[in-house]
């Protein structure tokens, strides 16, 4: 997936968390193997090319294919798995990638599980007692700089993932050109309970634009975003203010 994976794992019997440490970790491996496109010989890559059908590749396919599908219905085609007439579902494989490798964890009895994937997190449970999990949103325009701390107190699950040009450059495509996205923002936050979903909300926003983006999200029951445009301005969601501190 061409990114780094950091692991915050608290609590638990300690063999069993570090067997299902393990696993996490093959299971990203996993992930990259079977979704690659930079990889001629990704299950992925053969599918695109039409050298193999859904059904003869791993189960995990056809899983993020329908979560995809799913996500495209629910974005009104803004977010998509077609990039140039070619299949890539890079834009939801991370967050789920991410978000199962830390239920595996928490379901091998881990009190406490932050997993973060390129900037993008998924929080489980809870660092210590009556200590939430915290995680710092970047500012696009101020390098090194924080534009909003997001607490998880509160909440037994909760999944942070920012899309924008700030560190990648213009990576978002519009699904309706097939090009790069022109919009006024440049990086969209979005906090929900599952990073499978958040990943991919905050990409179809970032490619709506602010208006359009602040408008559907703040449609999404249980979907909070922080959007930040070129002029520096910012623009959230009402009920994001329940999640700052």
């Amino acid at each position: 997936m061409g990114t780094v994976f950091s692991f915050d794992v608290r609590g638990g019997e300690p063999a069993a968390v570090r067997t299902a440490l393990d696993e996490a970790v093959a299971q990203l491996r996993r992930a990259d193997e079977v979704f690659s496109t930079y990889r001629e010989d990704s299950q992925v890559s053969r599918l695109a090319r039409d050298e193999v059908a859904v059904g003869e590749c791993a189960p995990e396919v056809a899983e993020v294919l329908g979560l995809a599908a799913e996500a495209e219905r629910v974005s009104e085609g803004w977010f998509s798995t077609r990039y140039r007439g070619r299949l890539d579902p890079t834009g939801i494989v991370k967050g789920w990638a991410v978000e199962r490798a830390a239920r595996r964890l928490a379901s091998a009895g881990a009190t406490g599980v932050s997993l973060n994937g390129g900037g993008d997190v998924q929080l489980l449970g809870t660092p210590g007692s009556g200590r939430p999990w915290r995680v710092g949103v970047s500012d696009p325009l101020r390098p090194g700089g924080l534009a909003a701390v997001v607490s998880a107190a509160g909440a037994a699950e909760l999944a942070v993932a920012t899309s924008g040009s700030a560190e990648r450059g213009a990576h978002v495509v519009d699904p309706r050109t097939g090009r790069s996205a022109v919009t006024d923002l440049l990086s969209v936050t979005v906090v929900a309970p599952r990073l499978t979903w958040a990943d991919c909300w905050a990409t179809a926003a970032f490619a709506m634009g602010s208006r359009e983006g602040l408008r559907w999200l703040e449609s999404l029951p249980g979907v909070e975003g922080l959007l930040i445009t070129a002029g520096d301005e910012v623009r959230c969601t009402g009920g994001l203010a329940a999640w700052l501190g």
